[in-house]
């Protein structure tokens, strides 16, 4: 009887320890130093055109002169005081010329103008000064062009048209001398021009919103929530070709030269630096846009997307089964390593290696060559080959793929909603097409998968005024 007991608990004992879940103790392939995290990022360039109305700069001159827009009290360095004030709203036009199209500026104004006459002989002092008074609206043409940033003019005065007779004053009475006055116009001309030339300048200084705009626009936008995808546009330099007059708008042709980067993880922070930024003259900017975009993936963020692969997924087959309770990878000697931790039939974790590749057909990253590395196929092999088996692995690999289809359609249409009318603040838009997204190549550094993305497509930032 004892023996029965003994031979049925042995039984027992034996049953029992088959159906419990087997230990697996493997070494884990522990990272190496990849290349670090720098990489050859190829340019990208996108058009900047700048559309500022006539308008807009009326209003801007006209607010910044006002009243009393000239004043010289010193007559004694050139023999001139002079004082001319601004008598209604200034208005600026296209002037379209043979010779071009100009700014035509008209000017209301009046002016008093006294002119000293005379000579100092042996500490004698012999002058004779007169007072003249201007009322009239005088109108100049002015030719545009790009310098440092501002859009200057070189202004002329063509013509002067009297609301009233022109007066001097002669013993405390204004005495017509329209006679006189007409010739002497020189005296004050370069001090017009150089006025309105000095006001357009100053309003017409639209480095500040362009790189406001710029630093909204390079500032780092989610394009996936899901994904936890960020493009982030970083500037080099920025190409302006000559100005032009349009009806009634200016138009400045303008591109910028700037690398993309599309990052996964956490938000990442700007690399805006507007005393960075260099402005060069070119005769035309292309129309057609390249943007190579470099999409940089974590080890763990790429981890966290492959780990989902994995959720409610059992490998095996009858009552030997395993789920992935979690998944890491990093870099090993040129191949990824996949560390799986296991819960089932097999307890543990198990480690795999292979070569990141891109199917563009699936828009994947998969890993060819997927392997057991060689101490976790040596321990399978003793203690559960029917894991090892290629068919578990194949099923095993189908898992161990990073799909960024979703992130390339999301990226797409996320972008496409950017090329709208998009508006990241006032008088500044974003437009444009994009064509199919193309993978280039992959590359593995130290702490990311770098993949390089290439985009055909025109987008064009255009800025719409002057706040």
């Amino acid at each position: 009887m004892l023996k029965q007991i003994a031979s049925l608990a042995f039984i027992c004992s034996l049953l029992l320890s088959c159906s419990t879940s087997q230990k697996i103790n493997t070494l884990k392939p522990e990272p190496d130093d990849a290349t670090p995290l720098v990489y050859e990022n190829t340019p990208s360039f996108i058009n900047l055109p700048i559309s500022v109305k006539l308008k807009d700069i009326e209003n801007k001159t006209n607010s910044l002169l006002n009243g009393l827009i000239y004043e010289d009290n010193n007559i004694e360095d050139d023999d001139i005081e002079m004082k001319i004030w601004k008598l209604s709203p200034i208005t600026i036009q296209n002037e379209n010329l043979v010779s071009g199209e100009k700014i035509k500026t008209v000017l209301p104004l009046k002016a008093t103008i006294k002119y000293r006459i005379g000579t100092k002989t042996m500490g004698v002092e012999l002058y004779n000064t007169r007072e003249f008074n201007l009322n009239g609206i005088i109108t100049l043409n002015s030719d545009v062009a790009l310098n440092n940033w501002q859009l200057k003019t070189k202004t002329e005065l063509k013509s002067l048209d009297w609301n009233e007779s022109p007066t001097m004053t002669v013993f405390g009475k204004n005495v017509p001398v329209t006679y006189l006055i007409n010739p002497a116009i020189k005296i004050f001309k370069s001090k017009i021009e150089s006025k309105i030339d000095a006001a357009i300048e100053k309003s017409m200084d639209f480095k500040p919103n362009l790189l406001s705009a710029l630093e909204k626009i390079c500032t780092p936008f989610q394009m996936n929530e899901a994904y936890e995808s960020w493009l982030r546009i970083v500037p080099i330099e920025i190409y302006s070709s000559p100005a032009k007059l349009k009806n009634d708008r200016f138009l400045l042709q303008m591109g910028m030269k700037c690398n993309m980067e599309t990052l996964i993880g956490q938000e990442p922070e700007t690399k805006f630096n507007a005393d960075k930024i260099i402005l060069k003259s070119v005769l035309k900017i292309p129309n057609q846009i390249t943007a190579n975009i470099v999409a940089v993936s974590t080890y763990q963020d790429a981890s966290k997307i492959i780990r989902k692969n994995f959720i409610g997924q059992e490998f095996g087959t009858g009552s030997k089964k395993v789920k992935v309770q979690d998944v890491t990878i990093w870099h090993k000697e040129g191949k990824m390593v996949i560390a799986l931790e296991l819960l089932g039939s097999v307890n543990g974790t198990i480690y795999l290696a292979g070569f990141p590749q891109y199917d563009d057909r699936t828009k994947e990253i998969y890993f060819d060559k997927l392997d057991y590395v060689l101490d976790t196929k040596n321990k399978l092999m003793r203690t559960a080959n029917w894991l090892a088996q290629g068919l578990v692995l194949k099923k095993i690999q189908e898992n161990c793929r990073y799909s960024i289809q979703p992130n390339l359609e999301e990226g797409k249409k996320t972008m496409m909603s950017y090329l709208k009318n998009y508006s990241p603040m006032p008088g500044v838009f974003v437009n444009g097409k994009m064509e199919d997204i193309r993978f280039q190549k992959i590359e593995l550094t130290k702490n990311a998968i770098i993949a390089f993305i290439k985009v055909n497509g025109e987008i064009n930032i255009s800025v719409d005024g002057l706040k």
